[in-house]
C-alpha cells in the first residue's frame, strides 16, 4: 500500500506541475505573478491530502472545506490535463505551431471549463434506474419474478451526505425489491459517514439487505467498516454464502482489488462459493469485477460488481479498461450473466461526464 500511494502521489504531483506550467503560458494568465500561481498550485495540490489528514484527526471544521476543494480540483484538473494534451498533439507540443500554441491552450482551458460544468450537472442528477431481466439456471419457479435492487459505490460521508442518501433509499424502496444488494464502497470511512447513515435503517426487503466490502472499506479499516455497516442492519457477506430461500443462494467476497494491494493471497472466490446447496441458483457479489470466469466455472449464474464507476469522468474510462476489462453494463458469459454497475454515487467530485450514476433493478426469471 505504501508503494501504491507513493505512485499515486507522484502522478498527482506531475499532473499539477504540468497543468500549471502549461496554463502559465496562456496570455490571460501570463500576467499573473509567478509566486501567486505557485501558491495557488500548492494549495490545490495539497488540499485533499490535508483534508484527509485533518479528518482522521477529528478536525472536521477544517477538513471538510479542504476535502471539498481538493475533490473538485481532482475533476477539473483531469479535464484540463486531457484538453491540454489534445492541444499538444495538435500543435506538436508547440513546435509545429509555436505562434498559435498559447492561444490553443486557452481554447483547451475554456473547453475544460465547459466540460467541468456539464460534469457537475450530470454528477448532481439522481441516478438512473437501469432495469433488466435475467434467466437464472436453477431458480425455482416459485421465485420467478424476484426483484433485486443493486446499488454500488455510494461513497457516503465525504462529499455525499445524509440528504443524498435519504433520497437514494427512497429511490430503492420505490422499486419494491425482494432483495437489496449494496456492492461495496458504501461509506467513505466510518468517521465521515457516522452522522449521515441513519437512512440505511429504512432499507428493507423480504429477502434481506446484504452488502460486500469495497476497497474504500479496507482503506478506512475493514473490520471497523463492517461493524459500522452491520450496526445499521445490513448483513455483510465476507467470503461466504447464505441461502435466501430453498434453491436461491447469495454469496459475497471481500474486495479483490484491496486484497491485492494489501498483499493478501488466496482462492477467495472458491472459498465464498464452497459448500453451497446443489442444485441452487447462485448470485455472486464481488465489488471488483475480477475472476469472472472462475465464478462462472464454479456454477454462478449471476455475478454483480461495481468499482469502475464506468470511468466517472470521460475519457478516464479508457484507462480503467486496462485494469478492468468489464467496465460497465451487462455481459453474457457462456452461462453466466455479469452486471457491472457504473456506480450509484461518485468518488471525489460530484462530477460525471456522459455516463450518469445508476441503480440496477434486476428481475430474476426461471430458466
Amino acid at each position: 500500500m505504501a508503494a501504491f500511494f507513493t505512485v499515486v502521489l507522484l502522478i498527482w504531483t506531475a499532473m499539477n506541475v504540468y497543468v500549471f506550467w502549461r496554463i502559465s503560458s496562456i496570455p490571460a494568465i501570463a500576467h499573473v505573478p509567478r509566486t501567486a500561481l505557485v501558491v495557488a498550485g500548492v494549495i490545490l495540490w495539497g488540499s485533499y491530502i490535508a483534508g484527509r489528514i485533518l479528518s482522521h484527526r477529528g478536525i472536521q471544521s477544517l477538513a471538510a472545506p479542504l476535502e471539498w476543494i481538493g475533490s473538485y480540483w481532482l475533476g477539473v484538473i483531469f479535464l484540463l490535463l486531457v484538453s491540454l494534451i489534445a492541444v499538444e498533439i495538435i500543435t506538436g507540443f508547440g513546435f509545429l505551431l509555436p505562434q498559435q500554441a498559447a492561444t490553443w491552450r486557452w481554447y483547451a482551458a475554456v473547453a475544460a471549463g465547459a466540460l467541468s460544468v456539464i460534469a457537475l450537472v450530470q454528477g448532481f442528477r439522481a441516478p438512473a434506474i437501469s432495469s433488466y431481466e435475467v434467466r437464472l439456471a436453477g431458480l425455482p419457479s416459485a421465485l420467478d419474478g424476484t426483484v433485486v435492487a443493486v446499488a454500488t459505490d455510494m461513497h457516503v460521508g465525504e462529499t455525499i451526505g445524509g440528504s443524498w442518501l435519504a433520497r437514494r433509499v427512497d429511490q430503492i424502496q420505490l422499486l419494491r425489491p425482494d432483495l437489496i444488494i449494496l456492492g461495496g464502497d458504501i461509506v467513505e470511512g466510518d468517521k465521515d459517514a457516522r452522522e449521515v447513515i441513519g437512512a440505511f435503517w429504512r432499507l428493507s426487503a423480504p429477502l434481506g439487505v446484504f452488502a460486500v466490502t469495497g476497497n474504500h472499506e479496507f482503506y478506512a479499516g475493514v473490520e471497523a467498516s463492517v461493524r459500522f455497516l452491520e450496526g445499521t442492519g445490513i448483513q455483510v457477506l465476507r467470503d461466504r454464502w447464505v441461502e435466501l430461500r430453498p434453491g436461491l443462494v447469495l454469496a459475497g467476497v471481500d474486495d479483490l482489488t484491496a486484497r491485492r494491494q494489501y498483499g493478501e493471497h488466496g482462492n477467495f472466490v472458491q472459498q465464498a462459493l464452497a459448500g453451497r446447496p446443489n442444485p441452487a441458483a447462485t448470485v455472486f457479489v464481488s465489488h471488483t469485477p475480477w475472476h469472472v470466469e472462475k465464478a462462472r466455472d464454479l456454477g454462478t449464474g449471476l455475478m454483480l460488481s461495481g468499482h469502475t464507476h464506468a470511468g466517472q469522468i470521460w475519457p478516464f474510462v479508457y484507462l480503467v479498461r486496462i485494469q478492468y476489462p468489464f467496465v460497465s453494463g451487462k455481459y453474457d458469459l457462456s452461462g453466466m450473466t455479469l452486471f457491472v454497475c457504473r456506480g450509484t454515487g461518485t468518488w471525489g467530485p460530484r462530477m460525471r461526464l456522459w455516463r450518469r450514476s445508476e441503480i440496477l433493478r434486476i428481475t430474476l426469471r426461471a430458466a
